[in-house]
């Protein structure tokens, strides 16, 4: 009575792992699929319509060509899709997943290229702001010379109104004493003249 139980038992397990093999086969083809690929440097080889020499000539790919696997792989050959978007059968031993030389010294070339391209926009940058910084120099020096002049102005008109402070001073000084003259003379003069002029007038009387 066991034995079918046993049996189904071991198809059951026998399904499962040909059902879990079938899946991580079919997950791996799929994790394959356009994957970034070159071929390797020094080579040049020939591209068929399937996988083997047997089957057409569809042309050749040059060494450190850019391509794309599809996943798909037979008789050590990997289906690709070349840089003109062809799709067609190279051997895999051919395939390699680190750029060739002639595809990294294009990108250094271009890296440099751009290098040079941002190295001249900062430098034109770095001479925008030195003219800027000379103009600013330039104004400075200018507002430097005329706060002199203004200086120089201010002296002279302080010095000048000091002039005409000492001259006023003076003019008061000589008017007072013009004054006071005039009532030291008047002082002395009229009560003189005044006393005589009544000596006149009793001798009259």
């Amino acid at each position: 009575m066991n034995s079918p139980i046993l049996h189904l038992k071991k198809l059951i397990k026998h399904n499962t792992i040909s059902f879990i093999m079938a899946f991580l086969a079919v997950f791996s083809a799929q994790a394959q699929e356009n994957q970034q690929g070159y071929i390797i440097d020094d080579l040049s080889i020939f591209m068929h319509a399937g996988p083997g020499t047997n089957y057409r000539i569809l042309g050749s790919i040059n060494a450190g060509a850019q391509l794309k696997t599809t996943g798909n792989t037979s008789n050590d050959y990997s289906e690709i899709i070349d840089d003109k978007d062809r799709v067609t059968w190279v051997e895999t031993k051919y395939i390699t997943r680190q750029p060739g030389l002639s595809f990294v010294v294009t990108d250094i070339k271009e890296k440099l290229v751009n290098g040079n391209d941002y190295t001249a926009q900062l430098d034109g940058e770095v001479n925008e702001l030195k003219s800027s910084i000379d103009l600013i120099n330039e104004e400075k020096n200018q507002l430097q010379t005329e706060l002199k002049q203004v200086k120089t102005e201010l002296v002279k008109t302080q010095n000048k109104l000091k002039g005409q402070d000492t001259a006023i001073k003076k003019e008061w000084f000589f008017n007072g004493a013009i004054v006071l003259g005039l009532g030291l003379i008047l002082g002395l003069v009229l009560p003189k003249l005044f006393t005589r002029r009544r000596a006149s007038m009793d001798n009259w009387g």
